[in-house]
C-alpha cells in the first residue's frame, strides 16, 4: 500500500517560514549532538588485531595489512554474500550502489574503503561485473574474519535463533548480516580495530534513505512485511 497524503495542513508562505525556523532550531541541536557523538566514536578505545587474515581479490591473495593500500585508515563494508547464494543480498546491493563515486574522495583523507564477503572471489567478481561496480571487493572465504567481526552465523546459531549481532544475542535469521568495521594501521604496522556498526547503525551510509527522509512520504515502508521488502537489485526493478 502506498502512503496517502491526505488533509495535510496548508498555510501561507510566512507561516511556513516560521514553522520551518522552529524545526531548524531542532535540526541545529541535532547537528551539534551528532558532532559530539562522532567525537565520542573517535574516542573509543581500540583493540589490536593480532590474527593474520589472507583475503582473495582482484590483486590475488592479500593480508589485512595490504588491504590498507598505503593508507592508515581502512573502512570495510561487510557485504552479505553467503558462499551458497547465487547473488549478493539485495539490501546490501542497495547500500553498495553508494560506494563507487565516494572512494576517490575518501582516498584524499587517508582512507581506503572496500567490501568483504564470505562468498568465493569468483562469485564476487561475476556479481560485481553484473552490477557495474568498480570498488574493491574481496573474499574472506578461507578465513574466520566474518565470524570474528560478528556478521556470519553457523547453522547451529540459526537453528537455536541465537547469535551475537549488534552487540547482543538475538535471532540472526540468515547466515550473513551487514555491518561496517573500521581499522587503523600505525607507522610501525600494527593494526587496530577502532569501530564497528550494524543494523540501523549503518543507515547513514545509504544516501537514498537520507534523501527519502526529506520527502513528504518519507521511506513509506510501514505496510511492508519488513522495511526493505521493496528493495531490488538495481537491474531488477523493471523485470
Amino acid at each position: 500500500m502506498t502512503y496517502i497524503l491526505d488533509n495535510h495542513k496548508v498555510v501561507s508562505e510566512s507561516e511556513w517560514i516560521e514553522s520551518r525556523k522552529e524545526l531548524l532550531k531542532k535540526e541545529k541541536e541535532f547537528t551539534v549532538l551528532r558532532d559530539q557523538l562522532s567525537q565520542q566514536r573517535r574516542d573509543l578505545p581500540w583493540v589490536q588485531v593480532n590474527k593474520e587474515y589472507v583475503f582473495d581479490g582482484p590483486n590475488g591473495k592479500q593480508t589485512l595489512s595490504e588491504l590498507f593500500d598505503g593508507r592508515s585508515q581502512l573502512v570495510i563494508y561487510h557485504l552479505m554474500y553467503d558462499p551458497t547464494w547465487d547473488a549478493a543480498c539485495p539490501s546490501c546491493s542497495f547500500w553498495a550502489d553508494n560506494f563507487n563515486n565516494i572512494i576517490v574522495h575518501l582516498n584524499q583523507r587517508d582512507v581506503t574503503m572496500i567490501a568483504i564477503s564470505k562468498a568465493p572471489y569468483s562469485k564476487i567478481d561475476a556479481y560485481k561485473k553484473r552490477m557495474g561496480w568498480d570498488f574493491k571487493w574481496v573474499s574472506s572465504f578461507d578465513t574466520g574474519f566474518n565470524r570474528d567481526y560478528y556478521v556470519s552465523f553457523t547453522s547451529e546459531e540459526l537453528e537455536k535463533k541465537e547469535g551475537f549481532y549488534n552487540f547482543t544475542i538475538q535471532n540472526p535469521y540468515v547466515s550473513e548480516l551487514p555491518g561496517v568495521s573500521v581499522f587503523y594501521k600505525d607507522p610501525s604496522g600494527k593494526i587496530f580495530h577502532t569501530y564497528s556498526a550494524y543494523a540501523r547503525g549503518i543507515d547513514i551510509l545509504n544516501n537514498t534513505y537520507n534523501y527519502l527522509d526529506l520527502v513528504p512520504k518519507g521511506r513509506d515502508e510501514d505496510d511492508y512485511e519488513f522495511p526493505m521488502a521493496w528493495v531490488r537489485r538495481h537491474d531488477e526493478y523493471n523485470k
